[in-house]
């Protein structure tokens, strides 16, 4: 009779975390017993990284290895929590399963939904009511503060949409962008380097905010533009390759037309 797939990934697990013991014991690697929960975040935050650029790939092959990365880091910062006898993992699986099924009672409970805004409304409602949140004065302290820019931004429009203050749609958002545009405009010819860049930003923010309404992330939209620029970029490149010449000793009228070329021909 073959394993089933929850004792299989049990082995699996038990088997990762004797790495690790081995690793961090006496006889391990020297690397390895000196991390710290805050070196190790470092790496994780590379770790994610690293996944995300694989799922963008598309390759299962490739998101399967750095999912066992990011696996592993979450798990050798479990165990440094547990040596110092912090809490332990099976605290740390016991505490999200709680928090799942308390955050979910639309599935294990009895409240209703009817959509997804639903969801996030009953979501947030909940949040509000865990010990973990009752000291907070706003509702933004909930977004993480280590975030990348754009993706905090997002969560931060997000948060603040979610109490009511927000436009009535994305229309009223692109004219608010037009308005901006027009202050950081205004604004350039003056040379304040800082008020530039804080129109700039108004600029930015207020134009998340248009994909907010349409429901696209900023992040995965801005992904996706520079990788098409990326991949015509690198054709340019390799079509002057092609022809002994660097990209650097070109001039813009021959890059223009090779630009504009590329991307009526190639269909990316």
């Amino acid at each position: 009779m073959e394993e089933s797939e929850v004792t299989q990934n049990k082995k699996g697990v038990d088997a990762l975390l004797d790495i690790i013991s081995v690793l961090r014991g006496e006889n391990g690697c020297p690397w390895d017993k000196k991390q710290t929960p805050q070196s190790m975040g470092v790496y994780l935050v590379e770790e994610v990284y690293e996944l995300l650029e694989a799922i963008e790939s598309g390759s299962s092959e490739a998101v399967c290895e750095e999912l066992g990365d990011v696996l592993f880091q979450v798990m050798f910062i479990a165990i440094l929590f547990s040596e110092r006898g912090d809490f332990s993992l099976s605290d740390v699986v016991k505490s999200n399963v709680d928090k799942m099924v308390r955050r979910h009672p639309h599935v294990f409970g009895e409240s209703k939904v009817d959509n997804d805004d639903d969801v996030r409304r009953q979501w947030r409602k909940i949040k509000k009511t865990e010990s973990n949140n009752i000291e907070k004065e706003s509702v933004l302290d909930s977004v993480p503060r280590k975030l990348p820019a754009l993706m905090r931004a997002y969560r931060v429009a997000e948060r603040a949409a979610g109490t009511g203050f927000d436009w009535d749609d994305e229309y009223g958002v692109m004219d608010k962008v037009e308005e901006e545009w027009a202050e950081f405009k205004a604004e350039v010819p003056e040379g304040n380097k800082e008020k530039i860049a804080l129109e700039f930003g108004d600029v930015l923010f207020t134009m998340l905010n248009v994909v907010r309404f349409l429901r696209i992330h900023p992040e995965t939209a801005l992904s996706s533009a520079t990788k098409k620029f990326e991949k015509r970029f690198r054709k340019m490149e390799n079509d002057f390759a092609e022809k002994g010449r660097e990209i650097s000793s070109v001039s813009k009228k021959e890059m223009n037309a090779s630009w504009g070329s590329i991307k009526k021909e190639s269909g990316f």
